[in-house]
């Protein structure tokens, strides 16, 4: 019976998604603060790393405005549903972990990075603890050379769930805001303690521009 129900589920839940997705997208009032942080790489044909928190994901494929887009997801059952739903917008995917034990996904998107395409991650994905940088983000960056941009989203009112990453999702005609932070950029000969402090610093950010966010949203309601 559970196999039935996840062939349903990734066979309408997808589609079900992206209209969820727009529909809030044509109701909403959605912002964003410190865009031209981002769109002056885009705007020079220059590639970046976003990384974003685990539980903001659902509306992050509408902020995104370079010429190709591929988001590292987890092999896991609940990842497919969610990669079949990136594709409903135009963007791609690799499979795979953020975490120190996930060497494919992190090759997959230095491959991608190396084809012109952007890369985004959620660091503390695909299990947590939420709100903690895993290491593979800044190892990207510096077997690249490309720096990592974080954003975030957040919203009022919204529905909160009770799973790990508390995974948010807006309520129709809700406001919403990204918050794009600073970028940050390692050296290709970083050692071991600068990549550790970089990626505390990452953290740092996303937790602040978080932060941002959810203060933005509360005040304009």
């Amino acid at each position: 019976m559970r196999k039935i129900w996840h062939r349903i589920m990734l066979r309408l839940g997808p589609g079900a998604a992206f209209f969820l997705i727009k529909c809030l997208q044509w109701t909403m009032r959605i912002e964003e603060l410190n865009g031209e942080r981002i769109r002056g790489v885009w705007e020079r044909g220059e590639n970046a790393i976003g990384a974003f928190w685990q539980g903001r994901l659902l509306m992050t494929p509408l902020v995104y405005g370079g010429r190709g887009l591929k988001i590292l997801i987890s092999r896991h059952r609940d990842g497919e549903l969610v990669s079949r739903t990136v594709h409903h917008f135009g963007l791609e995917t690799v499979r795979g972990s953020s975490t120190r034990g996930g060497i494919a996904g992190i090759k997959g998107l230095a491959r991608a990075l190396q084809e012109g395409y952007d890369v985004a991650i959620a660091p503390d994905g695909p299990r947590g603890p939420r709100f903690k940088v895993q290491p593979g983000v800044m190892q990207l960056a510096k077997l690249s050379g490309i720096p990592v941009f974080p954003f975030t989203f957040s919203a009022s009112p919204r529905k909160v769930l009770h799973t790990w990453d508390r995974f948010i999702i807006p309520y129709p005609f809700s406001r919403g805001v990204f918050v794009w932070g600073e970028p940050i950029s390692i050296d290709h000969a970083a050692g071991e303690k600068e990549v550790k402090a970089k990626t505390l610093l990452l953290e740092k950010r996303l937790q602040e521009i978080t932060a941002v966010a959810d203060r933005y949203c509360e005040k304009k309601r």
